[in-house]
């Protein structure tokens, strides 16, 4: 699975593959052999290169949280196609129109505006299935609807302009 990690303002594309305590962490060009095991309620064995480690694990406010020894990872993560979508398919920001576009192939499930509708930010525009998953897409910015370009059922293409924004 590949998955967006985001660990302060830094996020890396990682790729994790294995099974049963084996795993394999691709992130860059860097490839990562982890043994990790589950030793008790929160607390993880890694074997990474050769090196033990003891790693605390806990959920905090919706973020992963990692003590090892004395350092703290506050991590984020995402589904590599969630965040894609969420970091590329927003409408844009400016005083023109803004557009709401398809970030990758999809199909339409329910469009939620009409032309003429005035829109806050962080009001639903659509909704999108993309690679088996429901993605949610919101106003970027508060206008109303000048165009909407699809409508439930549609199949879009990466790229293709869904919904104008004044």
């Amino acid at each position: 699975m590949k998955f967006a990690v985001t660990v302060g303002d830094t996020t890396e594309m990682v790729e994790v593959s294995g099974e049963a305590g084996r795993y394999r962490l691709t992130i860059g060009s860097e490839v990562w052999e982890v043994d990790g095991r589950l030793t008790a309620q929160g607390i993880y064995s890694l074997l990474i290169g050769g090196a033990s480690y003891v790693a605390d694990v806990f959920d905090e406010d919706g973020a992963c949280v990692v003590d090892v020894g004395a350092e703290r990872y506050v991590i984020h993560v995402e589904e590599q196609t969630r965040y894609i979508i969420r970091t590329k398919g927003g409408a844009g920001g400016g005083q023109a129109a803004r557009t709401l576009v398809a970030p990758l192939p999809g199909r339409i499930v329910k469009v939620a505006v009409k032309p003429g509708d005035k829109v806050e930010k962080g009001a639903t525009l659509l909704v999108i299935e993309a690679m088996k998953m429901e993605n949610e897409f919101k106003a970027g910015a508060s206008g109303t609807i000048a165009e909407v370009r699809v409508e439930p059922g549609q199949a879009v293409n990466g790229g293709d302009v869904l919904i104008v924004i004044r």
